[in-house]
Parts: C-alpha cells; sequence; structure tokens
C-alpha cells in the first residue's frame, strides 16, 4: 500500500519540494499542501489495492464457472497491469482447455453419428442437405472421402466442397435418389409439418428410379437449430430387401402354381399310364420316360430361374464393387456355348475389343447376362445361321442412326444378334416380363421358362445400366448392354 500511495503521491509532492525550495511558495502553505497530497495519495492507494482485491476474486470466480460476480465483492475499480495480465493468462488457459474439451465431445458425438447402421442426413430449412453420415452416404451411392488431416471433417460435419461430396454425389444415381427423396409429395409434407413444430413425423416412401427402394423415413425438427443450420434430421431405413423377400414369397407362390402345373400334370398323368394300361409295354415306358425326363428339367430349370431372379432381385438396390474384364469374360461363355451352338448348326462371330472394364460389376452376373442372351439367341435364331458377338467402348449419343442413345459417361457395351424370324414390334416392350412370350408353343418347345430375359434386365438395373432391344421381322434380333466403364 505504501508503495501505492508513493507511486500516485510521488510526483505532486516532488512538485511542491521543489517549489519550496526555490522560494516560490510560503513555508507553511507548502507543507500544508504536501500533507493533503499525501493523504490524498494513501486514500487513492486504499481504495486502488481494494478494488485490485476484489478484481481478483471475482476472476477466481469466473474460473470456476462463475458466470454473473455477487455484489457483496463491491464496485471495482482499476487494479495493477501485473496483475491483469496474470488473470488474462490464467482465463485463457482455462478456456483453452474448455475449448479442447468441447472439441473432444463434439469429435466424439460425430464419431458416434458417422458410426450409426441406420442413415442419417441433416437438412437446412429450406430442405437442402447439409451433411449425412456413412450409411447415408451409402446407401444414396456417394463415395467417402476423408478430409486432409482428419479431425472433424471425419465425421458428419462433411460438406460439399470441403474434402468430402454432399450426401449422393459419388456415383451415378445418388444425388438423384437423395433429390427424388427429397422431392417427393409425402417427404415434403412430412418436412413441413416437422418444421411446423407439429413434432417428429415418419412416412414410408417409395422411390421408383434409377432403381425401386422402399424407405421408412423419420423427419424430427432440431429446436434450437444445430450450430451449422440444421433444422431437421431425416433417420432413414432401409427397406427394399424386406419388401423384395416379401414380394418374392408372393410372386414365387403364384409363379410357380402357374408355371408347374402343366410338366407336373403331363408327368402325373404319365406315372398313371405306366401303372396302368402301358404295365410292361417297354416300348411306351422307354418313350413316356423320356418325355418325364424332359419334363422334369423343364421344372428344375424353372425353379433355378424363379430362385436366381429372386436372389438378385433383393439385392438390386445394392449396385456391385467388382471390375470385369467384359472382352475376357464374353470370350469365355462363347467357348462354354460352343456345344449348344453346334447343335444348331450355329455359326458364332466375335468381335471383342480388348481393355474394355466393366466398372464397378459383378463378373458372376454378368456372365450370366452374356450366357442368356446366347442360349436366347441360340434357342430362337435360325438354325444353320448366324449369331454376332461384340464388346465396345460405347461412345456417347445414338448407338447408330435410329439406336438407343447412350449415356455421355464412360461406357462398354455388350450386344448380341441374330438372324432369326425377328419380333414384331408391339411385342418389344414386354419382353423383359416375368414369363411373357411371344410364343408360347414355340418358347416351350424350345425349352425356354421366360424367365431369361427378366433376369437380364435386373442385373442391368443392378450395374446402373442399359438394356436396349431391338428386333425386325424377317431379319433378326439385336440385344445391346450399355454398363459403366472406367473413365
Amino acid at each position: 500500500m505504501l508503495a501505492a500511495a508513493t507511486l500516485i503521491g510521488g510526483v505532486p509532492a516532488g512538485a511542491l519540494l521543489l517549489l519550496l525550495v526555490a522560494g516560490l511558495v510560503q513555508p507553511l502553505a507548502g507543507l500544508l499542501a504536501l500533507l493533503a497530497c499525501l493523504v490524498a495519495a494513501l486514500a487513492l492507494a486504499r481504495l486502488w489495492l481494494g478494488s485490485l482485491l476484489r478484481l481478483r476474486e471475482a476472476m477466481r470466480l469466473a474460473e470456476d464457472g462463475m458466470t454473473e460476480i455477487p455484489e457483496s465483492l463491491g464496485p471495482i475499480l482499476l487494479p495493477s497491469v501485473e496483475e491483469i495480465a496474470e488473470g488474462v493468462r490464467r482465463l485463457a488457459r482455462s478456456a483453452h482447455e474448455r475449448a479442447e474439451l468441447v472439441m473432444r465431445l463434439r469429435r466424439a458425438d460425430e464419431a458416434i453419428v458417422e458410426r450409426l447402421p441406420d442413415p442419417l442426413v441433416v437438412l437446412d430449412g429450406n430442405g437442402a442437405p447439409l451433411r449425412a453420415n456413412a450409411a447415408a452416404r451409402s446407401l444414396f451411392g456417394a463415395q467417402r472421402q476423408a478430409a486432409a488431416g482428419g479431425g472433424a471433417g471425419e465425421g458428419t460435419g462433411q460438406r460439399a466442397g470441403q474434402g468430402a461430396p454432399a450426401p449422393g454425389a459419388g456415383q451415378q444415381g445418388g444425388a438423384g435418389d437423395l433429390a427424388a427423396l427429397l422431392r417427393h409429395p409425402a417427404m415434403a409434407e412430412a418436412l413441413d409439418a416437422a418444421l411446423a413444430g407439429e413434432g417428429p413425423r415418419r412416412v414410408d416412401i417409395s422411390l421408383p428410379v434409377p432403381v425401386p427402394r422402399e424407405l421408412l423415413v423419420q423427419a424430427i425438427a432440431m429446436e434450437p437449430p444445430l450450430a451449422d443450420g440444421g433444422r431437421v434430421v431425416l433417420v432413414l431405413s432401409d427397406r427394399t430387401r424386406e419388401r423384395a423377400v416379401e414380394r418374392m414369397r408372393a410372386d414365387f407362390v403364384a409363379n410357380a402354381s402357374h408355371e408347374l402345373r402343366t410338366p407336373l400334370a403331363s408327368m402325373i398323368g404319365f406315372i398313371e399310364t405306366l401303372r396302368g394300361p402301358a404295365r410292361g409295354d417297354a416300348e411306351a415306358s422307354d418313350r413316356f420316360l423320356a418325355i418325364m425326363a424332359e419334363q422334369g428339367e423343364r421344372m428344375r430349370r424353372l425353379i433355378d430361374d424363379l430362385l436366381g431372379l429372386s436372389r438378385i432381385e433383393i439385392t438390386e438396390h445394392q449396385p456391385p464393387t467388382g471390375r470385369v474384364d467384359l472382352a475376357m469374360l464374353a470370350a469365355a461363355e462363347a467357348e462354354a456355348m460352343a456345344p449348344i451352338l453346334e447343335s444348331r448348326k450355329l455359326r458364332l462371330e466375335q468381335s471383342l475389343s480388348p481393355g474394355c472394364i466393366a466398372a464397378p460389376a459383378d463378373a458372376e452376373q454378368l456372365a450370366q447376362v452374356l450366357r442368356n442372351l446366347l442360349e436366347n439367341a441360340a434357342r430362337y435364331g435360325r438354325e444353320g445361321g448366324v449369331i454376332r458377338l461384340s464388346v465396345a467402348r460405347a461412345e456417347p449419343g445414338p448407338a447408330e442412326p435410329g439406336g438407343p442413345r447412350w449415356p455421355s459417361r464412360p461406357g462398354v457395351v455388350l450386344s448380341v444378334a441374330d438372324d432369326g424370324p425377328g419380333i414384331a414390334r408391339h411385342h418389344l416392350p414386354r419382353l423383359t416380363e416375368r414369363f411373357y412370350r411371344v410364343d408360347r408353343g414355340r418358347s416351350r418347345h424350345a425349352g425356354g421358362t421366360g424367365l431369361g430375359l427378366a433376369i437380364v434386365k435386373h442385373i442391368v438395373n443392378r450395374h446402373r445400366g442399359q438394356l436396349a432391344i431391338e428386333s425386325e421381322e424377317g431379319v433378326g434380333s439385336t440385344f445391346r448392354v450399355w454398363l459403366p466403364s472406367e473413365a
């Protein structure tokens, strides 16, 4: 306190002493003025030090988390510079430690949301997507890109232009899926209700393109809004597989009961004949058993195709992940088809451009596409005719005058053509329907199940490709499959 008084009263006291020594003031008046100056300095120093102590106590309370200073401390006047600096340093350290704690908690929260099994999308007040977790990016076809340096960029805070794509901005069709979801009338109604404060909304959404999806969506309003402006959180559940299984069961029972009835009735009739009138007739037995074996093989193929088609439909909404050299695969399948082609005296002409890589692609399913198209050409083509198999890179735009138009992104085209009787134009849109046949009698005689092109269609859909069918009566038919490729 004495040091503070000296600091405060030193300048005026020194001035008075100089005036006394110089004889410019009366000694008595000068001494009284000097005494008054010292008393004032002591009073100010006491007030100043008291204020400093109160400031230090207030800073301590602030460090402990108190947001308001108690009135019992009284007014706080000017403290010393050293005390202020030390208090500021302590507050800075405390603020830094608390900021680090907040960031750790935020990263932990983001990591939890990022790893949630259900897709989650955050929307702003206008219904535009702000961010999405890994499950949502996977659902809508986006490729996850880790932000440089990790940290918060690895969580749900990934935004367009900040080290990771916006939801649905990766593979073809992803952005369209999310945009279609947000434009759906039922989704728009649920968002409006959530933003109006009517509580969470649950809605079932069916997205027919680019592949059928069945989604259960919960719209939850955020009040107050999130730090990034998020107003609504969408929690999605992909019910496509479950609904596909339900439809598969119903379709399998309906289709199997219809298609299996004819061969089964034929086999039962021959069995009754062999057990009755034809008992002991070796010639009739051989003939009937051959027919029964043929019908049994037909039933086996039908069941295999039904099960195969059901498996493909269940996973159709999940894009493949591999890469396939389409020319090499086509050559292998053509070689495996040689016995069937020879039995019908068919000649196979191949034009396979090397290095045509389909990606993303499933090699087993694309092999099935090739087998079905080649078998279809061999079954319905002209006996002794020519089948043309080609694989080439796709050029954007029309494949040829009047032909299908291919997408602008990189792709490859698989083509199988025959010189058979052709197909009438009004049949073409329905060729990929289950069990649809142009000529039922000829199809059954040729051994077809009516499911081959339906299987091809669903595999092409899963690969986000295109199937084009062209045919002219008396000339032949051409089946083209466009598949996405590497750039």
